[in-house]
């Protein structure tokens, strides 16, 4: 983020001296004060039309724009189209916008600015300021995606070049939306990812269970049934990209009474649950993953009951959580390397290192991309010496809040 803040900002000084050239014309004294305000009013009108184009080229993005980078050139006019359609007029001559999309199409296929006279721009209103007009590309990927034109009794060779740097700044807004938007679909897909990891042996293996008590036990088979109902709905929600700690506990409670269901005594879980930290907003289901993953090897090839401890404490600024089985353990360096992404050779437990090691990867990738690179996954682990997967996050965060807050401890827990 520290780059993205780095390259706006260098892109706004790049243009910032022409603007400032072109505004000043005719003043006297551009030195110390006024050409200090300058800057500043500038780089503030800038400030206001950036959020507004944050969104991509939209037609409310581009009218609420539009009146900023008019002020930006100063110019009569201004129109921003997106090569369908006109997105946005603003100032004088209004009755040329209808006209704003054909001024346009010469540079839309030619990805060239071009300067209009008065054959160009025809208006028979005498009083009319829109003579003449510069229409600059607006590209993205080095794809022209729409312009940005400029209009006024004269066009002179400042205003274009100083509209041809606004439409650079304006281009490398458009390319940060773009970004925001590959950013949203890849964490929508790590999303989809993480959900697949509720495995479909865990889901018939539940129902399964339950089928089993419904003769037997009807009350136990209702109320699981239900568990599993609240459970499934949680785990594939379609809003938020944040929940509180005590929703995501309250979630694995569900998960573990269900596998305790099916397990009985061969699976003894822990919990050591902070009040406090309950209404900590966390990144969606970046916890159940770490506990289905302590299931299945603290599980596996055991000849007694297995171990999970839970554990979510108060540390100050941040609220630290561990997820510990005294399970089969994993390869540290196999383990290494998936978390860095690499594809690591080899199987863990019979499982391909994809399927064993999608959860963990996942959930660091996101921790990391949420809070910074100081707060990714910490794995104690070895081969048949168990897991201990630990997971710090601030307990205040800027952009991390949750839709709701759950103050409830998780109800199933056993102190031994």
């Amino acid at each position: 983020m520290d780059v993205v803040i780095a390259v706006v900002a260098a892109l706004v000084l790049t243009w910032a001296p022409v603007l400032l050239w072109w505004r000043a014309r005719g003043r006297r004294g551009d030195l110390g004060g006024p050409a200090q305000r300058a800057t500043f009013e500038t780089l503030h009108t800038a400030s206001r039309a950036a959020p507004a184009l944050r969104a991509g080229l939209t037609e409310q993005g581009a009218q609420k724009a539009a009146r900023h980078l008019r002020a930006l050139l100063g110019s009569a006019a201004l129109a921003i189209t997106d090569g369908e359609r006109v997105l946005a007029w603003d100032g004088a001559g209004e009755h040329h916008a209808e006209q704003a999309l054909d001024h346009a199409s010469g540079t839309l296929d030619g990805g060239r600015v071009r300067v209009l006279g008065p054959d160009g721009v025809e208006c028979g209103r005498l009083d009319c300021p829109v003579r003449r007009a510069a229409v600059v590309p607006l590209s993205t990927d080095d794809r022209v995606v729409g312009t940005l034109a400029v209009y006024g009794e004269e066009v002179p060779a400042g205003l274009i070049r100083a509209a041809e740097e606004v439409a650079r700044w304006v281009d490398s807004q458009l390319e940060l939306a773009e970004l925001d938007r590959s950013r949203t679909l890849l964490m929508e897909a790590e999303m989809r990812a993480l959900r697949a990891q509720i495995s479909p042996h865990f889901i018939y293996n539940s129902l399964t269970t339950i089928a089993s008590f419904v003769r037997s036990d009807p009350e136990r088979a209702r109320e699981l049934l239900l568990e599993f109902a609240d459970f499934t709905r949680y785990s594939f929600r379609r809003h938020g990209d944040f929940t509180t700690l005590a929703e995501e506990l309250r979630s694995i409670d569900r998960y573990l009474l269900l596998q305790r269901a099916r397990f009985g005594d061969d699976l003894r879980v822990t919990l050591r649950i902070a009040q406090e930290v309950l209404p900590v907003a966390v990144p969606f289901l970046c916890l159940q993953p770490l506990v289905e993953n302590a299931v299945r090897h603290g599980l596996q090839d055991r000849s007694g009951p297995g171990r999970i401890t839970i554990v979510a404490e108060d540390a100050g600024s941040d609220c630290v959580i561990s997820v510990e089985d005294d399970g089969v353990g994993m390869d540290p360096e196999w383990l290494r390397r998936v978390l860095a992404g690499e594809r690591a050779p080899g199987s863990v437990d019979g499982e391909a290192p994809e399927a064993a090691g999608i959860g963990l990867a996942n959930v660091d990738a996101r921790l990391r991309q949420v809070y910074g690179d100081g707060y990714g996954l910490e794995v104690d682990t070895g081969i048949g010496a168990g897991t201990k997967v630990t997971v710090r996050v601030p307990k205040y965060a800027p952009g991390v809040t949750a839709p709701w807050q759950g103050q409830s401890r998780p109800k199933h827990s056993d102190p031994g």
